[in-house]
């Protein structure tokens, strides 16, 4: 994806892998913990998003086109990131639904 915050962050891997398993096979509390890892790094991006917006704000009036163009990159690369890390946590928040509906 390209985003600073999740090539350091195996949150993708763990969510993909969850949901490759046949629903029974993953446990509810795994379930659980990866979403709240991954509605984490959604927050990350978010923050990362403002940083760069604020960045960009203060760098517009000095004309530095370059910087700019690094900056609108880096924040194009981040929104990628999280609406593929979105659609990923909605299906696996719809797995863990239908985990819990299966235990009670």
């Amino acid at each position: 994806m390209g985003g600073a915050v999740l090539d350091d962050s195996p949150i993708l891997d763990d969510i993909r892998s969850l949901l490759a398993l046949a629903p029974g096979d993953a446990g509810l509390a795994r379930v659980e913990d990866t979403l709240t890892a991954g509605y984490a790094a959604a927050m990350a991006l978010e923050a990362e998003q403002w940083r760069i917006e604020r960045q960009m704000a203060a760098m517009a009036g000095n004309g530095d086109a370059d910087e700019l163009l690094v900056l609108a990159r880096r924040m194009s690369a981040s929104k990628g990131d999280l609406s593929h890390l979105r659609t990923l946590l909605d299906s696996l928040r719809l797995r863990a639904r239908e985990l819990r509906t299966a235990t009670a």
